[in-house]
């Protein structure tokens, strides 16, 4: 027998989101995937957070609708609340506790076993200062803290809210793949950030916002191409340079002239340049 089609983990429909006369979430269509990790990208007051915010119910939506696993986060909420884990983006631990002190609080409020603890504080690399006062913690151990908190009851949705920032190169490293491991197990994730790297390095699909409208939801491979400048510097031999059009046929061809000639000194693809991207699809620059 044919599989039944998979049914959404989220689905938004024309959510909106105000705080007074300021609409922050202006009638926003997603839906997001079993097994995906999707990102929701854009520049502040793009209306990321706010929406975010509806999902880890910190606020109710001002209209449209919102499901979690097929149930409304307004009416199911007490249902929906044990299926996720959230990392903020600013930290709120127990200072005076150690970092497995911290741990073991909120796994008493799941219940979670003991071992549980020493497994997440392995996971994110904190097993060595387990037992030391968070006070005493850098901010990339605390983000890391964090982390390891939202997946000690092994939920199935996890929601991170900038999950690297602050974080050296080894230990965003770590994250990426502690949460493409997650995917792979079938948990959903969704991560607000305004890091393009970031995304291109782990997201599955993107989409982007910009003051409360979508306005661009793709893979991030699919948005290079779509966006990208299909074009060649060549600085040449005698010092001069050109530039190449990938698209036009002539171009291709004088280009593999030049380069079968050996004329070429230095050759540079033009990268993807988000920034650009994000003033041609919205008329506003990304900051």
């Amino acid at each position: 027998m044919p599989q039944s089609p998979a049914q959404p983990v989220i689905q938004l429909e024309k959510l909106v989101v105000r705080y007074g006369s300021f609409v922050a979430v202006d009638g926003l269509d997603l839906e997001l995937m079993p097994g995906e990790l999707f990102g929701l990208l854009g520049p502040n007051g793009a209306g990321k957070s706010s929406t975010l915010r509806v999902l880890i119910g910190q606020r109710p939506p001002s209209s449209g609708k919102v499901t979690v696993f097929g149930k409304d986060i307004v009416t199911h909420w007490a249902q929906i609340k044990p299926l996720f884990g959230y990392v903020p983006d600013r930290e709120n631990h127990f200072e005076e506790f150690t970092g497995r002190g911290n741990l073991a609080f909120f796994a008493g409020l799941y219940d979670v076993p003991t071992q549980k603890i020493d497994d997440c504080l392995s996971l994110v690399e904190l097993d060595e200062a387990a037992d030391l006062p968070v006070r005493g913690y850098s901010m990339g151990m605390r983000r890391k803290l964090l982390l390891a908190r939202a997946l000690l009851h092994q939920p199935p949705l996890l929601y991170l809210d900038e999950p690297t920032a602050n974080l050296d190169i080894h230990s965003a490293g770590v994250v990426r793949r502690i949460l493409r491991t997650l995917v792979a197990n079938g948990c959903t994730v969704l991560l607000t950030t305004h890091n393009m790297d970031e995304v291109e390095a782990i997201c599955d699909r993107v989409a982007i916002l910009c003051r409360g409208r979508l306005v661009a939801l793709d893979s991030p491979l699919a948005l290079r191409r779509q966006h990208c400048e299909r074009k060649v510097d060549v600085t040449f031999t005698s010092g001069e340079r050109r530039a190449f059009d990938l698209d036009q046929n002539d171009q291709r061809s004088d280009l593999a002239q030049v380069v079968q000639s050996g004329q070429v000194a230095c050759l540079q693809t033009r990268e993807f340049d988000f920034h650009e991207t994000f003033l041609k699809l919205t008329g506003t620059s990304f900051q």
